[in-house]
């Protein structure tokens, strides 16, 4: 049975460095997601939705696109309350099929309790990265000891 690993990561380099070690140590693009703030730029008419990529940057510019591969769904949203925001991963889809739920609503689907998921949305509308790995049991423990080393915080698992 799957489960969901959660996390919160203070800046983009804590983020890529745990998806990397994840990566590196078996874990498939399509179990990891990151959900971060997008930020908009330009002048004029020109804004558009920019990060820098995370972790090891084969894409540049890209839209959270540097996880090599999490780029697949890769995608910016803009949620009502929230604003831009940039997704990559599987929870990318589920994001922009649940807009008018923002994040809380997208991690339902993931067994992320509501009040749960409205407190990771807040923790992204702060600047935050949220991280969130879907696997298998076995994999789970792996997933958290992972992040809370790469210096996530409110590491659960649902």
């Amino acid at each position: 049975m799957a489960k969901t690993v959660i996390g919160v990561f203070e800046n983009r380099e804590q983020a890529e460095k745990a998806v990397n070690e994840m990566r590196n140590s078996g874990f498939d693009t399509n179990e990891i997601s990151v959900v971060a703030k997008g930020t908009k730029r330009g002048n004029g008419n020109d804004e558009t939705m920019n990060m820098d990529t995370i972790a090891d940057g084969t894409t540049t510019g890209g839209i959270l696109g540097g996880l090599a591969g999490l780029a697949v769904g890769a995608g910016a949203l803009a949620i009502p309350g929230l604003g831009p925001i940039v997704a990559a991963g599987p929870i990318a889809g589920m994001l922009s099929g649940a807009a008018t739920g923002g994040i809380a609503g997208g991690l339902l689907d993931w067994g992320i309790p509501e009040e749960r998921g409205r407190y990771y949305e807040e923790e992204v509308k702060r600047g935050k990265i949220l991280a969130a790995v879907r696997t298998h049991d076995q994999k789970v423990q792996k997933a958290a000891d992972i992040m809370r080393q790469n210096g996530a915080r409110d590491v659960e698992t649902h």
